[in-house]
């Protein structure tokens, strides 16, 4: 077993200080994963899912993890969401935002601020490499999901249960168990169920 990922608030301050994004070089120059993007190739990958891409991606240099859809600057944390599955730009690379944790999700070393982040929502994070698909579920590499990030959120929180349908399937809690299930009928449940 590994030990407990330790995480000091000074240390986070100090990395979150240290860290600059690596932006791209000259104008009207996108990079994700490494690899140039055209604003035609986002608005193409959008329109599979039927949405209409009505803005301009600023220059700059981004991390896009295609099973998840997070996406960040180079070297930062995950800032967003896209549609997971974008054919765009290279593959996600281990070092998109300087990692440092021990801590892998589909294959990227997060930041700092994300590992802070799981550490107040799940009490500890342990280092290792995970997966995790566009609902905030996962699980060991290899192996079944053992938890979401979404119920975790709302177990937190103390709120009663909630209920979303969406394009990549549908998830619910009562406020201990939560499910999800995805649009070919396969289902996981988490928590206190």
């Amino acid at each position: 077993m590994h030990p407990r990922l330790s995480l000091r608030p000074q240390l986070a301050i100090a990395v979150l200080l240290a860290s600059t994004p690596v932006m791209a070089a000259g104008q009207g120059s996108v990079l994700v994963n490494r690899e140039p993007v055209t604003q035609e190739q986002f608005a193409q990958q959008y329109a599979r899912y039927g949405i209409a891409l009505t803005v301009t991606i600023p220059d700059g240099a981004y991390w896009y993890d295609p099973a998840s859809g997070l996406w960040g600057l180079e070297g930062g944390p995950s800032v967003g969401q896209m549609p997971p599955d974008l054919q765009l730009g290279g593959p996600l690379r281990a070092d998109a935002s300087l990692g440092g944790t021990g801590v892998f999700i589909n294959a990227r070393e997060i930041h700092l601020t994300e590992a802070l982040f799981l550490q107040q929502l799940f009490g500890y994070v342990m280092p290792g490499r995970y997966w995790m698909n566009a609902m905030g579920i996962g699980g060991p590499e290899g192996g079944p999901a053992m938890f979401s990030i979404a119920a975790a959120i709302q177990q937190r929180s103390g709120g009663a249960g909630y209920n979303r349908q969406g394009p990549f399937g549908s998830m619910g809690s009562d406020g201990e168990c939560a499910y999800y299930m995805a649009p070919g009928g396969e289902s996981v449940m988490t928590g206190n169920c």
